[in-house]
């Protein structure tokens, strides 16, 4: 068994990345006999975690490429078995009842303590909101069409929680996978329209998540922030296709924020400040 320090190597090891994102991109990659994805599949069921947060590292070609494959009806068993292990794995880290991911909400109906009410408040306050960041995931033994997406968006809220231990290259093949509409003066647009990923709303949230975390993160790569706005971009040309507003908000707010990194507001200089005070000394 290799040692914890060359399994965690692995991670950041820019030859063993571009070796296997090349085979999982090549013409025989997903079949049931590849060995790489057999490789992957021990992998991810391996009680190592060094070796299963290498495994997360492809997740951005894994879930790109699959999802990519099914819009074309050529579905990759190979790639489904990975998925489905990368997708019990995180049902596992849910305490492995899979249960639903949840956030409370204040309920402006209760009284506020720093404000006085002229109305008295009543006797029982009213209970607070929950809001359901990720449903509960329920076990699949096999890839069905209507569940796709739902499996999909729970391997990507999974990478989510691992990515600031991810590479820059991981993220930007994410960025390139990223479900996107080209523009209308594209002039592949038509040609590639049949090959859009069906951006579901379970698929829609984590995307959203995973472009903000590597807009705002703390990554210094201008050439990720760049890829990563573009692809925000598209996924705002991808919402007002359905017009659905809780997607064009967000998607919106991406393209702000990103427009924000590309014109960071300046440090304050103190030098005037300085130069004030010295004026008002004795």
């Amino acid at each position: 068994m290799p040692s914890r320090a060359s399994l965690a190597a692995l991670l950041n090891d820019p030859d063993v990345a571009s070796a296997v994102t090349g085979r999982l991109r090549g013409a025989g990659s997903g079949v049931g006999n590849d060995t790489l994805r057999h490789w992957l599949y021990d992998a991810i069921r391996a009680n190592v975690p060094e070796l299963q947060l290498a495994v997360l590292r492809f997740v951005p070609t894994l879930a790109g490429l699959y999802m990519c494959c099914a819009v074309s009806w050529k579905l990759l068993v190979g790639f489904e078995a990975v998925l489905l292990a990368l997708y019990a794995h995180a049902a596992a880290q849910r305490g492995g009842t899979g249960k639903a991911e949840t956030v409370s909400l204040l309920n402006l109906a209760n009284p506020s303590p720093y404000h006085d009410t002229k109305v008295p408040p009543k006797a029982k306050p009213a209970e607070l909101d929950i809001a359901v960041l990720s449903p509960p995931l329920e076990p699949h033994s096999i890839m069905r069409a209507t569940r796709r997406a739902c499996i999909a968006g729970a391997i990507l809220e999974l990478y989510q929680g691992k990515l600031s231990l991810m590479p820059i290259s991981s993220k930007m093949d994410f960025s390139e996978f990223c479900p996107r509409l080209p523009p209308a003066t594209d002039a592949i647009a038509v040609v590639e329209k049949w090959r859009r990923v069906p951006l579901s709303w379970e698929l829609f949230q984590p995307v959203v998540r995973i472009v903000a975390h590597c807009l705002l993160g703390p990554s210094r790569s201008d050439e990720l922030k760049a890829q990563v706005a573009r692809a925000a971009e598209c996924l705002y040309w991808r919402a007002t296709e359905t017009m659905d507003a809780p997607a064009l908000l967000a998607t919106r707010s991406l393209m702000r924020l990103s427009q924000m990194v590309e014109e960071p507001i300046p440090e304050p200089s103190f030098s005037s400040a300085i130069e004030n005070m010295a004026e008002l000394g004795p």
